[in-house]
């Protein structure tokens, strides 16, 4: 929700989700200009195809509880997508990202 509020993204879930890019949407975006890595990538995709007025479909996904091992989050990648959201959204007003 909270990509969806800064960026104005109709996306509930930017990070979520099982994602299928068409070959037009990847050959659209620049990789080259894509700043993220990680978790804010998924943020950052989302974000240039739906710039670009791509049409983009959620197909929720069910995640079930981890019973062994642990998770890779850490402030690091949790800060990461939280500037990510503000930057893109400064980039476009900007004119930076198109």
């Amino acid at each position: 929700m909270y990509s969806r509020i800064i960026t104005g993204m109709s996306i509930k879930d930017a990070t979520g989700g099982f994602k299928l890019w068409k070959t037009e949407v990847l050959n659209s975006i620049d990789f080259r200009k894509v700043k993220s890595s990680g978790y804010s990538f998924q943020i950052e995709m989302n974000y240039r195809a739906w710039i670009k007025k791509y049409k983009i479909v959620e197909h929720p996904i069910i995640f079930i509880d981890r019973t062994v091992g642990f998770s890779k989050m850490n402030k690091s990648i949790m800060l990461e997508a939280v500037w990510m959201v503000w930057r893109l959204r400064i980039w476009r007003i900007l004119g930076i990202l198109k």
